[in-house]
């Protein structure tokens, strides 16, 4: 169970809050739902309690969490295998649907590894940016530190 006033992370959309938890009668039978808002775009979710896990929605990341995040970032040694974009465009939405904040570290590396290559197609680069923001977002919140502070950090691994 989360407590209103919670942040927790949902696949793709990224760091929501808990605003309320209601019930509301459907097809003649109670359901308890968070009421969640979407920090990045202030959008309203509703989200029924007993699909949590299907949906995936899940606590912000701790300390332990965060190394592995920057562990993952920090690997350069990455096979950008040479499947067409978007093929790889495919991959790479299939591991932002996870809502795995590594699966996402990876998608952002891996883009910025390629990056260093050749040009990004329009949707790697759309791509990059929702990594990017999910991640930053989670890890500013997972770290008490600005989005600023974060988006410095993620220059200096991905430039030395």
């Amino acid at each position: 169970m989360f407590k209103v006033g919670e942040k927790v992370v949902y696949p793709a959309h990224g760091v929501g809050e808990i605003e309320a938890i209601r019930i509301h009668v459907i097809s003649g039978s109670e359901r308890k739902f968070y009421m969640l808002r979407i920090l990045e775009t202030d959008m309203k979710i509703m989200i029924p309690i007993e699909n949590v896990d299907s949906v995936g929605l899940r606590k912000v990341i701790d300390r332990a969490m965060v190394s592995k995040v920057y562990k993952v970032l920090r690997q350069k040694k990455v096979e950008t295998d040479q499947q067409t974009w978007n093929r790889r465009y495919r991959e790479y939405t299939e591991k932002i649907k996870t809502g795995s904040i590594l699966e996402i570290a990876k998608v952002l590396r891996d883009l910025f590894v390629l990056k260093g290559d050749k040009e990004l197609s329009f949707g790697e680069r759309k791509m990059l940016d929702t990594a990017r923001n999910l991640l930053v977002k989670e890890l500013s919140i997972a770290r008490s530190h600005s989005e600023e502070k974060i988006l410095e950090e993620l220059r200096h691994i991905f430039t030395h």
